[in-house]
């Protein structure tokens, strides 16, 4: 066994946990409040809830666990013991239902939200679009966090 991949590991499931907390809260809560305000206001809140996540700390945790996850799916590849490929499915699901989700489908929809003008494109964005895929998305990142957490804990278990 590779002496540093039950540290990776643990690192891993206690980053993938961190996110798997903050899309799960999202997911139950904050939209939901943000929904039953005004448009503008639930515009508003989220636009300034998307600039203040950008802070070292999210972006550490965020990041972070995506370079655990690939360092982790390369270990198991070369390392090959016990509890490998758990953590190489941990690693997996991160990288795709997290990270790429996000990057693909949430920043964007962040962005537009942002840029959008006040008024009748901004409120139909967000009551037609931002409310219902943003939000089913998010929960694909909850799921996958969650998932990728749970592979990890069994992985470190067994490495």
């Amino acid at each position: 066994m590779i002496p540093f991949i039950p540290a990776l590991a643990f690192a891993a499931a206690i980053g993938s946990g961190l996110m798997a907390g903050l899309f799960f809260i999202f997911s139950v809560c904050i939209m939901q409040a943000l929904a039953r305000l005004p448009a503008e206001q639930g515009i508003a809140a989220m636009n300034a809830i998307n600039v203040v996540i950008q802070n070292p700390l999210f972006l550490s945790v965020f990041m972070g666990t995506a370079l655990l996850a690939l360092a982790l799916v390369i270990a198991a590849f070369v390392w090959g013991g016990n509890g490998s490929m758990l953590l190489a499915g941990g690693g997996i699901v991160y990288l795709a239902g997290v990270l790429i989700v996000t990057i693909v489908f949430n920043v964007p929809m962040n962005d537009a939200l942002g840029a959008a003008a006040p008024g009748q494109a901004a409120t139909e964005f967000w009551q037609q679009r931002y409310l219902t895929d943003w939000v089913w998305w998010n929960h694909l990142r909850t799921v996958s966090s969650i998932g990728a957490l749970a592979l990890f804990i069994l992985g470190f278990a067994r490495a």
